[in-house]
């Protein structure tokens, strides 16, 4: 059934797409934990890390991330270079010269990009959020050496409660100089401050030491002092405490209800939510877009063989980080919607693929 749609020459040319981008792959893995481990080196030894965790929490969480980040550009790579290699050797030429249209010509291609779509998808989804969190865990412990902690952090916990932390010691789980506000629409009723409050990991609570309650009713307030306090808010000593790429290491679950949270508390990072949780349906769909620049700009024999080729794939690389970056600054510091920012790379590379096939030999 499957040979009715797939030709001996698509088969050709599926065994060479997926085995170059594999093969380019493995080759651009090892050279980066060979540069990782060179750079972290003095890092694992620092931290007394066995070598079971470098290779089974560290690596094990980055080679996966390391491979979903640079698949689509060594997918776009690994077009060019085989496409260019058969337009070279003049194996393109007499598949169109039998009949077969340049669209025909591209159904394997496509194939191969529905598979690595699939998996890519299936991995941003559900395998990069876990092996993320193994990767982050380990350089939040061991590798991370600046303060990650924030300071001045306002949160709204419901639609009446704010409160305010000027700084958060992670270590301790204290917080300093803190403020609480509770309002009724647009009247504030109470507003509680103190000295420090700490969190209680085995009753899950906070303990409020040394405070000061207002209570507000109209033109009558009351005032209390207290030691100490117990109460039970919603929030976490993580909300106080800054990691790079944390969103990453979250599951979808997770991340919809964080991004649930945040459009109530209004911390600031609810473009960055947003934008982790689009990223992950759209990252893959540059498999499309970048093996149609691929076969249209290699499939027309040229002069110096792959080389020139070669040589516009890695600028056109170059160009596809730079929009992709561009686009997630303006969508974290510029106000851009994130929905927006995340589809701006693939819709501008798209029109060009949609140029290039166009032009390509037909």
């Amino acid at each position: 059934m499957l040979n009715r749609y797939i030709k001996v020459i698509d088969w050709y040319i599926i065994r060479k797409y997926l085995g170059t981008f594999v093969f380019t792959i493995a080759i651009f893995v090892v050279v980066i934990v060979v540069f990782d481990v060179s750079e972290k080196l003095d890092n694992f030894l620092k931290a007394n890390v066995t070598l079971n965790q470098i290779i089974f929490q560290y690596y094990a969480g980055s080679i996966p991330f390391y491979i979903d980040m640079l698949s689509p550009l060594i997918n776009f790579l690994a077009v060019i270079f085989f496409t260019a290699k058969m337009a070279n050797q003049t194996e393109i030429v007499p598949i169109l010269s039998g009949g077969a249209s340049f669209n025909r010509f591209l159904r394997p291609y496509f194939v191969c990009a529905t598979l690595i779509f699939t998996i890519s998808l299936f991995a941003d989804l559900y395998l990069i959020p876990f092996t993320n969190k193994l990767k982050i865990t380990f350089e939040n412990s061991y590798v991370v050496l600046d303060d990650p902690t924030k300071s001045d952090v306002h949160i709204q916990l419901d639609k009446h409660t704010f409160v305010y932390m000027q700084s958060f010691d992670g270590n301790t789980r204290t917080g300093y100089q803190f403020t609480m506000e509770k309002f009724n629409g647009d009247t504030m009723t109470q507003k509680l401050t103190s000295a420090s409050i700490a969190y209680d990991s085995l009753k899950n609570v906070w303990s409020i030491r040394g405070y000061d309650v207002r209570y507000i009713n109209g033109m009558r307030e009351k005032m209390i002092h207290g030691e100490k306090k117990d109460t039970v808010l919603d929030m976490k000593p993580a909300d106080f405490v800054l990691h790079n790429n944390i969103y990453t290491a979250m599951s979808m679950r997770e991340l919809n209800t964080n991004i649930t949270k945040e459009s109530i508390r209004g911390t600031g990072v609810l473009n960055d939510m947003l934008f982790e949780k689009y990223y992950r349906f759209v990252h893959p769909l540059s498999a499309f877009v970048l093996t149609l620049i691929g076969v249209s700009l290699s499939s027309r024999k040229v002069r110096g063989g792959v080389g020139l080729p070669l040589g516009i794939g890695f600028f056109l690389c170059f160009a596809y980080i730079v929009v992709d970056r561009f686009a997630n600054v303006f969508s974290l510091k510029g106000g851009m919607p994130p929905i927006i920012a995340v589809f701006i790379p693939n819709l501008i590379f798209g029109l060009l693929g949609y140029y290039l096939l166009r032009k390509a030999p037909k």
